[in-house]
């Protein structure tokens, strides 16, 4: 059974609806938003598998509600399997770099710089510190061959059209992998160190297309093509993959 929905009001404005959902023995956040311009439920999981969201139809009963969700309990338990990443990163797990598997491998040294290495064919990334820290050092880690990576692409790309970016900033974000402002600030997400080459140059490419068209309209699509051939490619590996990313908890 699932809890009544209650729908609160305030300026004559319908609020947003927060509960907890159980899937497969974990409780998820669950938001129900009512839109007037829905013709059907829609239920959509959030970056990183952490919670869940549902639009409605304005005025929907709460049974209808109830129903779909207990209707759609096995889709969501096979959706949310795939978010498993954050048990791997420990030592003998694996970890994506630039769109690679690497084994973590702790070296047992205290000090020591966390690198990435091939040992028989196999990539390997060595990580030195203490136990408890092997998570913050491997984040430290891809955000170092993050912004490395970005800045090279970024100076590139934006000489090619005549630009420049005033700043360069990592962040994780989780509603979005990349930002541009309208004085030339660029913002990145770290996590996209663990992507392929080619989906690391489209984000590049797609905020720096922004310096010069500040929109998503034919001229920006265009442009962020001709800096990256690999734009549709790198798009849809995003789409089907992102979210994988961000589920992984370096907490």
């Amino acid at each position: 059974m699932f809890p009544s929905l209650k729908r609160r009001r305030g300026s004559g404005t319908l609020l947003d609806v927060r509960r907890d959902i159980e899937v497969a023995g974990k409780v998820l956040p669950l938001t129900i938003r009512q839109n007037a311009r829905a013709t059907r439920m829609t239920l959509r999981i959030e970056p990183g598998g952490r919670a869940l969201k549902l639009t409605i139809p304005t005025g929907l009963p709460d049974r209808e509600v109830n129903a779909f969700l207990t209707r759609h309990q096995g889709w969501l338990m096979t959706k949310l399997a795939r978010f498993s990443g954050e048990s791997e990163l420990e030592h003998g797990g694996t970890i994506l770099i630039r769109g690679v598997a690497h084994r973590i491998e702790r070296t047992g040294r205290l000090r020591g710089l966390t690198e990435a290495v091939v040992v028989d064919d196999e990539a390997v990334l060595r990580v030195g510190g203490a136990e408890e820290h092997l998570r913050r050092r491997i984040a430290d880690y891809l955000k170092r061959e993050a912004r490395g990576e970005l800045e090279r692409l970024v100076g590139v790309y934006a000489g090619r059209i005549g630009r420049r970016a005033r700043s360069l900033s990592l962040k994780d974000t989780r509603s979005r992998w990349g930002s541009c402002s309208a004085e030339g600030d660029l913002s990145f997400s770290w996590r996209i160190a663990m992507a392929p080459p080619k989906v690391i140059a489209y984000l590049a490419a797609h905020e720096v297309a922004h310096l010069q068209e500040m929109n998503h309209g034919p001229d920006f699509w265009a442009l962020c093509e001709r800096l990256c051939p690999d734009t549709k490619d790198a798009k849809h590996w995003l789409k089907r993959n992102g979210t994988m990313l961000h589920a992984i908890d370096f907490g």
